[in-house]
């Protein structure tokens, strides 16, 4: 649709501005009354504007899917969070304790939830059991009957389907611990400076699809960078730009979730969490990120549509009759599916999704390799997530990367292409508890980032 990028930044200083048909002098516009956080207008790559995604998810959405994500099924996540960094051995392991993780205690988690990873009804728990049982042996045991010994081998290739673009979490480890995403919200912890940045840094210099010298601008440090990167950026295919945007749109996710639920102040009575505004402009405003930060707020657009397409998309999955949000209370889990299918609904009606299949078109053989370069490149992301030394970043960043991860696989899975919409997606297309959970809670976050940019705006304009 072109680039009609509209961002209503204000100038710090003395500006000239166009009034009634005359120039006129304005008074210097400080930091604080700057509507930086208001972007508008189209989105690159996407026939859909920023006012329509801000209607359709504070308005439509965000209220339902907020009441979904505190049901039992969406609030327990399974994750190891000691698995050792893959890529180096100088972790500065966070000491705060807003950085630590509370896992939840055997009796804590309903009975269904722990029982099994699949959970489509009782049926379907027994089965799956059975060939968990049957797995760990090594072999498909030739005494079970044929349903259960066709599903240990649709299960083994399930595992090692080409479709996943995340490196899959050893929930099976006696590491491997349940918790409660309510009690361990995302916020501010404190982990910041050099071990945060390596993160990032790694991220941005070393999977995303750019030459070495070109360096991304981190910071408002990096002055002078900005024109040279995204003028280099605009001449990617599609796949790569989008790569990029994807992953800036996740950091711009987090870094409101982080300004909007900060540390204001601490008693030996009680700790306060609130909006902090100074933070929230160190990341956005236009003139102290040196037009960094619009860009980044641009980007998470971007990824709120490409999650809310993967859901639209995948919703006859849902529609199933033998799938269950199972967690063994049967009125719960009926009224669960209830909510959950009446907001997939809600997200199916959108009037102006992404279009996947601009992705990884033309050649094939040239479309596969890229398509396959950028599933390596996000499952090595995945990886660099067990190098993060604040457990409770660890925690919701794995959750965020996995649910991303799963949006894509959805997007670009072949078994879901080749049987949908028309008939409905094959029964080969298969969607585990920890990745119905991951991409529930990953767009639960960007919806309430697009929300809080609205609370921020409110703000801002009552600052005089």
């Amino acid at each position: 649709m072109g680039r009609r990028w509209v961002f209503l930044i204000g100038l710090v200083g003395a500006v000239w501005l166009l009034g009634s048909g005359h120039g006129g002098q304005q008074p210097p516009v400080t930091a604080a009354q700057r509507c930086f956080c208001q972007v508008s207008g189209y989105l690159d790559d996407c026939t859909c504007d920023v006012e329509t995604i801000d209607r359709f998810n504070n308005y439509r959405l965000f209220p339902r899917l907020q009441k979904l994500l505190e049901s039992d099924y969406f609030r327990y996540y399974k994750v190891n969070l000691k698995r050792p960094c893959p890529f180096w051995n100088d972790i500065s392991q966070c000491g705060r304790r807003d950085c630590a993780v509370r896992p939840c205690q055997s009796d804590e988690v309903p009975d269904g939830i722990k029982s099994a990873s699949y959970k489509y009804s009782e049926v379907a728990n027994n089965l799956i059991e059975e060939c968990e049982q049957a797995e760990r042996l090594g072999a498909v045991d030739e005494s079970l009957s044929e349903e259960t010994q066709k599903a240990v081998l649709q299960w083994t290739k399930h595992d090692d389907s080409s479709d996943n673009f995340c490196e899959a979490d050893d929930i099976q480890s006696p590491d491997a611990e349940y918790v409660d995403l309510l009690l361990n919200p995302e916020r501010y912890t404190g982990y910041k400076g050099p071990d945060a940045w390596k993160i990032w840094n790694v991220i941005y210099e070393e999977n995303c699809f750019k030459p070495q010298t070109i360096k991304r601008p981190l910071s408002p440090l990096a002055s002078g960078q900005e024109n040279t990167f995204y003028s280099w950026l605009e001449g990617l295919c599609v796949e790569k730009r989008a790569f990029y945007r994807l992953i800036s749109g996740l950091h711009a996710s987090i870094n409101v979730h982080l300004s909007a639920r900060y540390l204001l102040q601490e008693t030996w009575l009680e700790k306060k969490w609130g909006h902090n505004i100074t933070e929230f402009q160190q990341r956005f405003d236009g003139i102290l990120t040196e037009g960094e930060g619009p860009r980044r707020l641009k980007n998470l657009y971007f990824l709120y549509l490409i999650e809310l397409r993967a859901l639209s998309k995948v919703v006859p999955f849902f529609e199933r009759p033998d799938f269950q949000l199972f967690t063994g209370n049967k009125v719960h889990d009926a009224e669960k599916k209830m909510l959950l299918l009446e907001i997939l609904h809600e997200i199916k009606s959108f009037p102006l999704h992404f279009d996947e299949n601009s992705f990884f078109a033309g050649d094939k053989k040239e479309a596969n390799k890229l398509k396959e370069d950028f599933r390596l490149h996000f499952r090595n992301i995945s990886r660099i997530m067990d190098c993060v030394g604040c457990f409770k970043c660890r925690l919701w960043g794995k959750l965020q990367i996995q649910g991303l991860g799963t949006a894509l696989k959805i997007l670009f899975s072949e078994k879901l292409i080749a049987n949908m919409p028309e008939s409905g997606p094959s029964y080969e297309f298969h969607l585990t508890r920890q990745e119905i959970v991951s991409l529930f809670n990953a767009f639960g976050r960007i919806s309430t980032s697009v929300k809080e940019l609205e609370n921020f705006r409110n703000l801002l304009q009552n600052i005089h």
